[in-house]
């Protein structure tokens, strides 16, 4: 796809993806949450919260855009329970998701600064949604950071709670769970 000048392709995951994922996700939260996040909360997030879900990828719905060849984004969607998270975290739920009842998951987005607000995040989602709706979903749930809650209430999905989680060390990070109609 030409976009700006620029090209730009999208296409799933591979699990040899995994330290460019690592290093572009290290890079958007480092680069795009410091006006929202502490240096700590940042770092302690690396890894367990943000980072690679290689159930993602293991299911194909994990997708990463380049832009004249390199790694510039990533997001993804899911028919599993699980809300958000890496590997790493604790608690993950990978049981499936009935879509007549229950909403897909729009997971792990992120973009590398040198390509913010350039289009990166919006041709994920449009991707994603797509996708969940193939799939029979007639609704779709995130969990946004603090920054991506501007995206995503732009493209129309609605606050349903604030979550406090824990990270390692004693601190916490904020999140505003979210969901928005497919249909």
């Amino acid at each position: 796809m030409e976009v700006r000048g620029e090209a730009r392709r999208l296409r799933p995951a591979v699990l040899g993806d995994q330290p460019a994922l690592e290093t572009l996700i290290a890079a958007s939260a480092r680069g795009l949450s410091a006006q929202d996040y502490t240096p700590a909360q940042i770092e302690a997030a690396l890894g367990t919260t943000w980072g690679v879900d290689t159930q993602l990828i293991r299911d194909r719905t994990y997708l990463v855009v380049e832009v004249d060849g390199e790694l510039a984004g990533a997001g993804g969607w899911s028919y599993r329970n699980t809300l958000f998270g890496a590997d790493g975290l604790v608690g993950r739920e990978p049981a499936e998701l009935d879509p007549a009842r229950e909403a897909a998951r729009i997971r792990a987005f992120f973009v590398h600064p040198a390509w913010a607000r350039r289009g990166l995040g919006t041709l994920l989602l449009d991707a994603c949604e797509s996708a969940a709706r193939e799939h029979g979903f007639r609704a779709a749930e995130l969990m946004a950071t603090l920054p991506g809650e501007k995206l995503y209430s732009v493209k129309g999905y609605v606050a349903i709670e604030p979550v406090r989680h824990p990270l390692p060390g004693g601190l916490h990070i904020d999140f505003v769970r979210m969901r928005k109609s497919l249909v």
